[in-house]
């Protein structure tokens, strides 16, 4: 694989299949006559997981409110096309129904919450900072655990290491991603899809419905003002460690490296979950991540809802950017992360040479960095390719924003880390 910055093209919405649209506007006409598109209700989304899984016990009641202000921000925020609605009910019902299978399966085997989660290795970076690649690295390290999308997405019953890599929800979960690329086949250009890739940790923290993947996926504008002014993200960590307790009970971790940029709007949760945590913060300049970032949700969102603004997607994350990265000054200016637990990459160092950057991360934190591990790594690189699916292409320019504003915004953070600008 050639690790390289994307190129450029103009902002767009991705186009849908003719019968996907042709089923949204025929349920917009039928709305028009009394018969609406759609309504999601918590308290129904929670029966029909009960009556699929026929169990009843969601754990601890903390999600609730989460759930309730992300539906009501579904209903009125969204603007969701009738597939938009199919899709968020699906995925909220099915993280329902997953959440009932977790705690089921820790009530009948208590003994899985002893199960130690040692010295986690986080990536915050922010997105579109190498992130993706770096995680995929370090899953050739066989001394290393990486949650893979298809035990995320189906943790129960937790993996065996004798089906580990034939599991048939492997190919169930790359079907369910089949049909993402086929309704938007340009997604894949911004972010590799694959049920035996590394899993984000947003999509552990869903279930407990306090997790930027929602945000990521649909408009709520009130879940994400919320979200980001009042919740109380302890819960979705607390939740985010049984679940990782699940996922070892037969496949035990030697060392866990998990990733999310979503990390840094919430470091202090995380460290009081996990105190002894190593992170890795890559840094990129952040007009380069928010004009990646615009494209990529532009898309993403394009799948649910026809109603999409790429310059308002520009000026929503790019607050919510600017945050994340005041919040990484503030994090070490006050002391809350300990240089001895904190290591930086640039995306530039890290674009010209992986492998050293691996192995000052490796040095860093004491994980016995090996030629044998090097070699998988070096392997994977060669047969993978960046732009195997195509290249993701987008501008500064099409946001909308100004340079100079924009830059303006994100001075603290460039200054203190030394991060140096791409786009003038």
């Amino acid at each position: 694989m050639r690790i390289r910055a994307s190129v450029h093209d103009v902002l767009e919405a991705p186009t849908l299949p003719l019968a996907v649209r042709a089923y949204n506007g025929a349920r917009r006409l039928a709305s028009r006559v009394g018969v609406p598109v759609g309504h999601l209700d918590p308290e129904r989304l929670a029966a029909r997981a009960r009556a699929s899984t026929g169990l009843s016990d969601f754990g601890p009641e903390t999600f609730r409110e989460p759930l309730r202000r992300l539906v009501d921000s579904l209903n009125g925020d969204a603007a969701l096309t009738a597939l938009g609605y199919s899709i968020a009910e699906r995925s909220l019902a099915g993280a329902l129904e997953t959440r009932l299978r977790l705690y089921d399966f820790l009530a009948r085997e208590p003994g899985v919450t002893a199960g130690a989660v040692r010295r986690p290795v986080f990536i915050i970076g922010m997105p579109r900072t190498g992130t993706s690649i770096l995680h995929e690295l370090f899953a050739q390290d066989p001394g290393v655990r990486v949650p893979l999308t298809w035990e995320v997405n189906d943790p129960v019953p937790p993996p065996e290491p004798d089906r580990y890599h034939d599991d048939p929800r492997i190919a169930a979960n790359d079907e369910l991603l089949a049909g993402t690329d086929r309704l938007i086949p340009g997604f894949r250009k911004m972010h590799r899809m694959g049920a035996r890739l590394p899993q984000e940790d947003v999509g552990i923290t869903a279930l407990e419905f306090l997790s930027m993947v929602y945000e990521a996926s649909f408009r709520l504008t009130g879940y994400t003002r919320w979200f980001h002014d009042e919740a109380d993200l302890g819960p979705a960590y607390a939740l985010h460690r049984r679940f990782l307790q699940v996922l070892q009970w037969r496949m035990p971790a030697e060392r866990w490296v998990l990733k999310t940029p979503a990390h840094l709007w919430s470091l202090d949760r995380l460290l009081a979950e996990y105190p002894d945590a190593c992170l890795v913060q890559t840094h990129r300049d952040p007009l380069q991540v928010l004009s990646s970032l615009t494209s990529l949700e532009t898309t993403l969102r394009g799948m649910a809802s026809d109603d999409i603004d790429p310059r308002a997607i520009a000026r929503e994350w790019g607050e919510l950017n600017a945050r994340a990265l005041d919040a990484s000054v503030d994090a070490r200016e006050s002391g809350l992360v300990d240089p001895a637990q904190v290591i930086d990459i640039q995306f530039a160092e890290f674009m010209s040479d992986p492998f050293a950057a691996l192995r000052r991360i490796y040095e860093k934190f004491d994980l016995g960095y090996t030629d044998a591990s090097e070699r998988a790594m070096r392997t994977y690189l060669e047969t993978h390719s960046d732009d195997e699916h195509g290249k993701h292409r987008h501008r500064f320019e099409d946001t909308g924003l100004d340079v100079a504003e924009s830059r303006e915004r994100v001075k603290r953070y460039q200054e203190y880390f030394d991060v140096p600008s791409e786009i003038s």
